[in-house]
């Protein structure tokens, strides 16, 4: 079958209709978006900077901030600036684009966290091993892994996407791009597509969520041979990565482990996945890290230092 797109640009419902909520979103979703590049980038800054956080954890913890920011920019700014006019459009391409970096960002993000949570296990359950397997190699060998990974699973996710014939109607019922919203817009049967995308996405997230699980599993099972202070150190150094995990996983599983909806709810968690939580994540493991509070600290007391002179 010949594929044939009468639809070159598609028309974006929004959040809501409502001209006047629509502004009070965006008074308070544009400073979100600032704090959440500029916490984020202080963290990659503070990590490059920093001589005293060459652990791999904080390795780990700059490539997380390099992608929240990056996703945060894929969704955040063209929804904003879309709550200031009437009529909301984006072209097709640049729908398949938003497409493509969301999901590669997002399973890149899903990767990173298993590869942070692994570092954590050999951290408490091999403290004697952890120099030694945790080397300078296996972390760059993880993280350029995390990042392909999340390439091949965004690939295969537009190969699929764009043999699709689009002719009519053209208006998504969300207020960014996304699979199956814009899978409904194709004149001809979505099903099988529809199984593959969600068998891609779905293994990835399962099979990466039940790792996490496990992982902590182990690692609270071997701190009861820890001591009490040395519990209460591992716990708060997972304690982080915990809440975020959490952040993550929550909004997803409850909009994807059930039938799909074009229901209000739906749409207020994936503001609180593509626009909150990429924020909160700096403040997470800002507040309750002790080192990376000093190291900012200083690196802002160069800049105040360098400025006077």
């Amino acid at each position: 079958m010949v594929r044939t797109n009468n639809v070159t640009e598609l028309i974006i419902a929004g959040l809501f209709q409502d001209p006047e909520v629509q502004r009070a979103c965006f008074v308070v979703f544009l400073p979100v978006y600032l704090a959440t590049v500029v916490g984020n980038g202080l963290i990659v800054l503070t990590v490059r900077v920093s001589k005293s956080l060459r652990a791999p954890m904080y390795f780990f913890l700059s490539h997380l901030s390099l992608v929240e920011i990056s996703y945060s920019s894929t969704i955040v700014p063209k929804f904003i600036t879309d709550l200031l006019v009437k009529v909301k459009t984006i072209s097709l391409k640049g729908c398949l684009a938003q497409i493509f970096f969301s999901h590669f960002l997002g399973v890149t993000e899903i990767f990173l966290l298993v590869v942070m949570a692994y570092d954590r296990y050999v951290a408490i359950c091999k403290p004697l091993h952890y120099t030694n397997i945790m080397s300078h190699r296996l972390c760059h060998v993880l993280v350029a892994s995390s990042w392909l990974g999340g390439f091949f699973h965004s690939i295969i996710q537009i190969l699929i996407t764009i043999q699709l014939p689009f002719c009519g109607p053209n208006v998504i019922d969300h207020y960014f791009c996304d699979l199956h919203p814009l899978f409904k817009l194709a004149c001809t049967d979505t099903f099988m597509e529809g199984v593959i995308v969600l068998a891609n996405s779905g293994l990835i997230s399962v099979f990466s969520f039940l790792l996490l699980v496990s992982s902590y599993v182990v690692i609270l099972v071997s701190l009861r041979n820890h001591s009490a202070e040395g519990r209460r150190k591992a716990l708060s150094t997972c304690a982080s990565h915990i809440m975020v995990v959490t952040l993550f996983f929550g909004p997803a599983i409850f909009l994807y482990m059930r039938p799909a909806s074009t229901f209000t709810e739906d749409k207020l968690v994936a503001v609180f996945y593509t626009v909150v939580t990429p924020m909160l994540n700096p403040a997470i493991y800002t507040l309750r890290n002790a080192e990376m509070k000093v190291a900012m600290r200083r690196l802002w007391g160069k800049k105040e230092n360098s400025g006077m002179e």
